[in-house]
């Protein structure tokens, strides 16, 4: 009887062994799957930044180093985009004609030119759409993303970095440089970078958030990477076009 006993002591102590374990490891795959989303999170914030940014300096010559600024571009900015009409053939072309010579010649209505070179249905005639409308609401990528998300796009949020506020409610903003760097053959030229270090995004109640923001800014500085999600760069001289450090 009291072998019985005992007996049933252990398959009660296994089995709660075997629960704690199989909690134990499902806790862990749940705190990977969060440390990626957060990451990818992350990772889609930089991208939208990235899109503006590139969109500011086409139109300005220099990127934006201003939230304020960026945001208000984002909101009230336009893109110019080319409405076409009509072909070049390879006969037109093997005469010398290209879409620039062949746009201006259209432009200056002459229409004895324009029949000469047989372009009475050429036309490239340029329109500005919304930017926020074309980069972020009728955009199929992050028309998707937010979807997935149930959400949609705040260009007053873009600042912020993702789950910067888990822990203490007060959110944190990317760093944000714009500035001019000099290329490997003494070119000046528009530079920027954006970047939020690990500790801000990988941050919350629980011990594993530090430990895991530790281990990752160990493993990144032992690589004599940025410590953390980055687009751009703005010093040395080996600019990267603003990709991201993840690419």
């Amino acid at each position: 009887m009291k072998r019985q006993f005992v007996n049933v002591i252990l398959a009660i102590c296994a089995v709660g062994m075997l629960y704690i374990c199989y909690h134990s490891i499902a806790d862990q795959q749940d705190f990977e799957a969060e440390v990626k989303q957060r990451e990818a999170d992350v990772k889609a914030r930089l991208m939208e930044i990235k899109d503006a940014e590139n969109a500011y300096k086409e139109q300005h010559g220099e990127f934006c180093g201003n939230w304020d600024s960026l945001i208000v571009f984002i909101k009230e900015g336009k893109l110019p985009t080319v409405v076409k009409q009509g072909i070049l053939t390879e006969a037109q072309m093997e005469k010398g004609l290209t879409e620039a010579k062949a746009a201006a010649i259209v432009n200056s209505g002459n229409q004895a030119e324009i029949a000469a070179n047989g372009l009475q249905g050429f036309r490239r005639d340029t329109t500005w759409v919304s930017l926020i409308d074309s980069l972020y609401y009728n955009n199929p990528e992050r028309i998707k993303y937010y979807k997935n998300k149930n959400s949609k796009f705040n260009p007053d949020e873009i600042r912020y970095i993702p789950y910067s506020d888990v822990k203490d409610g007060q959110k944190k903003e990317f760093e944000l440089i714009a500035t001019q760097g000099k290329t490997k053959s003494d070119i000046w030229i528009p530079v920027m970078e954006c970047s939020a270090e690990f500790e801000t995004y990988l941050s919350g109640n629980s011990k594993l958030w530090a430990r895991e923001a530790a281990n990752q800014r160990e493993k990144a500085e032992g690589l004599n990477n940025f410590p953390g999600l980055c687009i751009g760069k703005a010093s040395g001289s080996d600019w990267n076009n603003n990709a991201g450090n993840w690419e």
